[in-house]
């Protein structure tokens, strides 16, 4: 019977080794074979039996400090082994570690990784893909193959071969202590499609993927790392689910299997027998059955869930025996390696056998590239592996992902929330978190922080205390541990605590962890799950909130009853700016971070003390830095996102054009008529013929400075007149023009008589007109006609119609009546004026005479206020759901009326001869903005889609540095801009 069995056996075997091939179904052409199959059979004739033996281990290592080099230097150079999986460490020392060990090798070495979310589940300093519970929420499969070929390149350049990728077990037992949040779910199909497109990512890098866990690992309540889990489908149920998608990837391009250490009684009754030693499964039903003809990997050797019972040595050759290719973190190499070959003389473990699995090692280390040089170049490894290109695939990953389960009574998007009071509570981190600081970029939340979960009644008071009287609430659930085996849990205080919020307030609930959890949320709470924890994560679920990101994900497993599979409400987004990586837009984070040299090197240069910068683009806020501090003498006052800076003449076309901008659209003001038709005090005067129109592009003969506005209010010393100021506010003296200097509130009507009877410039055309001179009067004049038109204060009148519904919360004149004096950045130490430092006052001197409020001048703001507002004339007047202007109104505005003086109504336009010392050279035509005196500036561009916005505090302490413009470092950063994006 033995001659017979061995007969067959070898006859099999010889069918076998005649069909071995490169990977299944990798095509090449007719000239490639012959140059693979010369590689082949050249190392194959060259290897002894031993030699032949090690091919078949690939054994465990790490480039952190557990390496005994020593060790592996042994293995590989006396016994021949075929590959090495790396474990935790770094790039760098495994980078060297694999060219050391490379250069030791008689035949090079496949080096493998188990990197089921990418290079950086091992290796520090890389960052983590997405899990794939996290993927199978994704509904475009496409992203997961992008994501399987970033993670392919990472493999190359890190000199790895195989990626231990995917996981196609189908996640069917919510209680699987192993799998969970590492399978794409419950659904076949989702397992298969997302598995599919994982494989072929890395395949199509030449990086061989592997399907695991053969025959499958997902309906098991145990841990193979620690036991020998039970399988106990019916055959019918194994073909139906958990074989289904394994079978798909094998009928496509599938390179690599990992045969799983599970007990499957339905496919082998030989009591407690792993399948990844059972002939059964591994050669008769995958190789045979199934028609598997790449390489098969045992899953890792050293898991007591195959080697219980068993030595190494007796794990090790019944593995091989059973079919499988390479041993996978084999122990007693040595010593299984000598067994090996008495087995292989004895004709126990047929020649035949042996050489079919070195035919096909050498045939895949063909195909990954080992015939060629391997070494890999340590120069810009970091880089390398962690691209602006990776980064955004991640962050697209985790976009398409989040998953809106429940939304209760409509809750999401928040919108309409100005009249509301927020709260956020974070359990599970620190006050610091990136989820709580994103919020706050939308609203004005009270934010608490719980970094243990709530464990009692008092807990939960403490915390109900805190959120007071708020609307809304937004709770989130943090689960930051590093080792997943254990479920997240909410504990019963947090249960309760979100009943108890629910009792006073729309509460929704953030799940930063397993989906698994969402069945202990109370029904009437909002759930978000966003399945993991990340810092990407933390930013993006505010942003679906507000609506500025849209929900697409779907829970690819069912929880319970109330959570069925596929539950998701997908949204679309609304038109507000989304925070974002350049890359995702098509731009350069390497080049963008040029800017970062241009500004410190002027801080250094005393240009500025400090200065805020955004860019966006495509709707995109892609760089948003901070830089230096307040003053120069202060380093600790650092600038912040929440910094106000007097923005000057931008306040021209933030507020007056803005506000004329509707006034025109509703039908109230005629660009063409006279502004001494709604200002008839002019109609006697030198100004009665200017029009709205003359006023905005600065030809209405108004002089380009008139200090008599405000020095006439100073004695002939040219210290502050008594009759116009004082050092004490009161009833009579109520403006505030400095920190210690108030003016007579009926100052604004003498200045305003004196702006009247301002005298006009004496130069004119040959046609009679007034040249181009670029005057504040004339905003001033505008001003009026704003104000007498709508019969508000402009002030107002900006605020409710645009800044309030905008919620820019940072946005106004007079920021000292809302905000603290340390908040602001300070101007100038006025010596000639005020004679004292300003901050929080107007730095120009006539919007300070008249109050603060000025058509020209006066406004406060941050550059995340001003870039919704820029945006918003970009989007041609829509914003966040709501239309402040029809398009036509901003392209009218923001088009070319004056070329020779690059001038639209009221915006600035590129120059044609491209010189300027604040707008960049590549800006296009269409392009308009704004600079300001104390050294800030806006720009819209939108051929590039594309929002610019720098402010600082130049003046500071003196106005006469003029650094700032005879550097042209607002140029200079503004041109990088333009040269980070793509293909440019």
């Amino acid at each position: 019977m033995q001659i017979i069995a061995r007969t067959v056996l070898f006859l099999v075997l010889t069918t076998l080794i005649a069909s071995v091939k490169p990977p299944a179904q990798i095509v090449k052409n007719s000239a490639e074979s012959v140059i693979e199959k010369q590689w082949v059979d050249s190392v194959f004739n060259s290897l002894s039996l031993d030699q032949k033996i090690g091919q078949l281990f690939m054994v465990a290592t790490y480039s952190d400090h557990r390496a005994d080099k020593r060790h592996f230097d042994n293995l590989i150079q006396n016994y021949n082994i075929g590959g090495l999986i790396f474990f935790q460490g770094g790039p760098h020392r495994q980078a060297k570690l694999t060219n050391h060990y490379q250069s030791l090798a008689k035949v090079p070495l496949l080096i493998g990784i188990d990197g089921e979310w990418g290079l950086g589940m091992r290796l520090d300093s890389i960052a983590d893909f997405p899990k794939q519970m996290t993927l199978g929420a994704i509904q475009a499969d496409s992203l997961v193959y992008k994501m399987g070929l970033s993670i392919g390149q990472q493999c190359q350049r890190m000199g790895i071969h195989i990626n231990f990728a995917p996981v196609t077990d189908i996640n069917s037992n919510p209680q699987n202590p192993v799998i969970g949040i590492r399978s794409f779910g419950e659904d076949r199909q989702n397992v298969t499609n997302k598995s599919v497109a994982y494989m072929k990512g890395l395949q199509h890098q030449r990086v061989v993927a592997t399907a695991k866990h053969f025959p499958g690992h997902g309906d098991t309540g145990s841990d193979s790392h620690y036991t020998l889990p039970v399988v106990s489908h019916s055959i019918e149920k194994l073909n139906e689910t958990d074989l289904y998608p394994f079978k798909q990837l094998i009928a496509d391009s599938l390179t690599g299997v990992i045969t799983g250490h599970l007990f499957v009684p339905e496919l082998d009754n030989t009591p407690a027998l792993a399948a990844s030693l059972s002939d059964k499964v591994v050669t008769q039903l995958l190789k045979k059955q199934m028609g598997f003809k790449g390489l098969i990997f045992t899953d890792a050797m050293n898991m007591r869930g195959v080697s219980r019972n068993k030595t190494a040595v007796e794990a090790n050759i019944r593995a091989l025996l059973a079919g499988n290719d390479v041993l996978l973190c084999p122990e007693s190499v040595v010593e299984s390696i000598k067994r090996i070959k008495v087995l292989v003389e004895k004709g126990v473990f047929p020649i035949e056998a042996l050489d079919e699995k070195v035919l096909k090692i050498l045939h895949s280390k063909y195909w990954v590239g080992l015939s060629k040089n391997h070494e890999i170049v340590a120069d810009n490894l970091g880089t390398d592996l962690n691209t602006g290109t990776i980064k955004a695939d991640i962050r697209n990953l985790y976009e398409a992902s989040v998953t809106l389960a429940r939304n209760h009574k409509n809750t999401i998007p928040l919108q309409t929330i100005n009249d509301q009071k927020l709260a956020s509570v974070a359990i599970g981190v620190g006050y610091d978190n990136e989820f709580q600081k994103t919020l706050n970029q939308f609203g004005n939340f009270k934010n608490i922080t719980s970094p243990d979960k709530p464990t009692s009644a008092e807990d939960i008071n403490d915390i109900v205390r805190q959120v007071g009287d708020a609307s809304v609430v937004v709770v989130s659930l943090h689960d930051r541990r590093t080792k997943l085996g254990r479920p997240y849990q909410l504990s019963e205080a947090t249960v309760g605590l979100i009943y108890s919020l629910q009792q006073r307030a729309k509460v929704i609930v953030c799940v930063f962890a397993s989906p698994y959890c969402l069945s202990q949320i109370p029904d009437s709470a909002t759930v978000i799950c966003s399945y993991e924890d990340t810092p990407d994560l933390e930013n993006i679920v505010p942003q679906q909130i507000f609506g500025a990101l849209a929900f697409r994900g779907k829970l690819p497993i069912s929880i319970g009853t109330s959570f069925p599979l596929w539950s998701g409400q997908q949204t679309s987004p609304v038109d507000r700016l989304v925070f974002g990586l350049p890359e995702q837009v098509g731009m350069s984070a390497a080049k963008l971070a040029n800017i970062d040299t241009v500004v410190k090197n002027a801080i250094q240069d005393k240009v500025f003390p400090g200065c805020q910068i955004l860019v966006a683009r495509k709707g995109r806020v892609v760089y948003q830095k901070n830089f230096g501090s307040l003053t120069y003498e202060d380093p600790s006052e650092k600038v912040l996102s929440q910094t106000l800076y007097d923005v000057a003449s931008v306040t021209k076309v933030s507020a007056t054009l803005q506000a004329l901008m509707l006034l025109y659209e509703q039908g109230k003001l005629d660009l063409r008529q006279k502004a001494s038709f709604y200002l008839p005090e002019l109609q006697n005067t030198n100004k009665k013929t200017a029009t709205i129109e003359d006023l905005l592009l600065h030809r209405s003969g108004a002089v380009a400075f008139y200090p008599s506005l405000w020095e006439r209010t100073l004695t002939s010393g040219g210290a502050p007149k008594p009759e116009y100021y004082s050092s004490i506010k009161d009833s009579i003296f109520v403006s505030q023009i400095a920190p210690k200097l108030f003016s007579k509130i009926t100052l604004k009507d003498s200045v305003w008589k004196w702006i009247v009877q301002s005298p006009l410039t004496n130069k004119r055309a040959k046609n009679g007109q007034f040249p181009f001179i670029y005057s504040d009067l004339g905003l001033v004049i505008l001003q009026k006609v704003v104000e007498r038109i709508s019969k508000l204060p402009l002030d107002i009148y900006v605020k409710e119609n645009f800044y309030v519904p905008l919620q820019m919360t940072m946005t106004g004149y007079n920021p000292l009546d809302r905000f603290a004096e340390k908040q602001i950045a300070p101007t100038e130490n006025d010596y000639r004026f005020r004679y004292q430092l300003l901050r929080g006052t107007a730095h120009d001197q006539m919007a300070a005479v008249v109050g603060g409020v000025s058509g020209h001048a006066g406004l406060f703001s941050n550059a995340s206020d001003l870039a919704q507002l820029v945006q918003m004339n970009l989007q041609k007047g829509t914003y966040g759901g709501h239309r402040y202007f029809k398009p036509e109104t901003t392209s009218y505005f923001s088009g070319i009326f004056d070329e020779p003086n690059h001038r639209g109504l009221g915006w600035d336009k590129a120059p044609i001869n491209k010189e300027s010392n604040y707008v960049a050279p590549s800006a296009s035509a269409s392009g308009f903005g704004h600079s300001g005196f104390t050294g800030t500036m806006v720009w819209a561009d939108p051929e590039q889609d594309l929002v610019f916005v720098f402010l600082s505090n130049r003046v500071y302490p003196r106005a006469d540095n003029n650094a700032l413009n005879h550097q042209k470092i607002r140029s200079k950063i503004h041109e990088i801009v333009y040269r980070a994006i793509v293909g440019r």
